[in-house]
């Protein structure tokens, strides 16, 4: 255990990581309100085919000298409006998202293969780097996240509604497609902003499980939001603090803490429901 945590200079290393902390603290807040939305239509799948043509696009901005954020947000959006516009259909959907994965891996293989600078930069990609937010990306990464959440503010009602029941929706009126397209180019803006956090191999740890955990526990929507944000909150943070004092990369202690909040959620879930019976 010496070997993987050193908290002798934890103070002084604190200050190194203000700007990510603070990009975690804002990451968990809206990959909270997103995945409640992702579980609720069914969308896991679409979240690991965009975080990998995002990390496409990361790849190759980092291959050609520019900006990584904004390719990174680049390939999330591309992946986002294909699957949006190509996948109406559950079926169509995963097809989509099947062709779409590994293209994007490879794709981002072939870029980090041809890439001579730093490996660190490499590796940072797919697992996340715990001190790799600087003041620009910090910028990028509010500027991304209050258009994610204000859109979200704008269409949540309907949404809710489309999302817990699309066929009464259309029904009624609801632009059920054009609501579609438009969270999905939202996920895809989440998406990108959380592998600057924990990479693109386990993004789902922060789109998915809170909503996921949150779910077990309670069924309020409201409620369901409020635990999702909380518990995407102390995992995105909680693993930076972490990894602050450890040789180990942010992505482990960041899935390692949503997967336990996951397990006992479920298991008071399972104990209310014997109650309940």
């Amino acid at each position: 255990m010496n070997q993987i945590f050193d908290f002798t200079d934890y103070g002084e290393l604190l200050g190194l990581v203000h700007n990510s902390i603070i990009a975690g603290l804002v990451l968990g807040v809206v990959g909270g309100v997103v995945s409640m939305f992702v579980m609720m239509r069914d969308l896991p799948f679409a979240v690991h085919g965009i975080s990998e043509l995002s990390f496409a696009g990361a790849s190759g901005a980092l291959l050609l000298g520019v900006n990584v954020v904004a390719g990174s947000l680049l390939g999330s959006l591309l992946a986002a409006v294909l699957i949006g516009a190509l996948g109406a259909r559950a079926r169509d959907r995963n097809s989509i998202i099947g062709v779409l994965m590994p293209f994007g891996l490879g794709l981002g293989v072939l870029f980090l293969a041809l890439y001579k600078g730093r490996s660190a930069n490499k590796f940072g990609l797919l697992t996340g780097q715990i001190v790799a937010v600087d003041t620009p990306q910090l910028s990028w990464l509010l500027a991304t996240s209050a258009v994610v959440l204000i859109g979200l503010l704008i269409i949540w009602r309907p949404l809710t509604f489309a999302s817990a029941d699309p066929e009464t929706a259309a029904a009624r009126g609801v632009p059920v497609a054009a609501l579609s397209s438009v969270f999905m180019v939202l996920l895809g803006l989440a998406v990108a902003m959380s592998i600057q956090i924990v990479g693109a191999l386990l993004v789902l740890s922060i789109i998915c499980t809170p909503a996921a955990a949150a779910m077990r526990v309670t069924a309020t929507p409201h409620l369901v939001v409020l635990l999702s944000v909380l518990f995407g909150v102390v995992s995105v943070v909680g693993g930076i603090l972490l990894a602050l004092g450890s040789s180990v990369p942010i992505s482990p202690y960041v899935t390692t803490i949503a997967f336990a909040i996951y397990l006992i959620c479920r298991l008071l879930g399972s104990r209310r429901t014997a109650g309940v019976g």
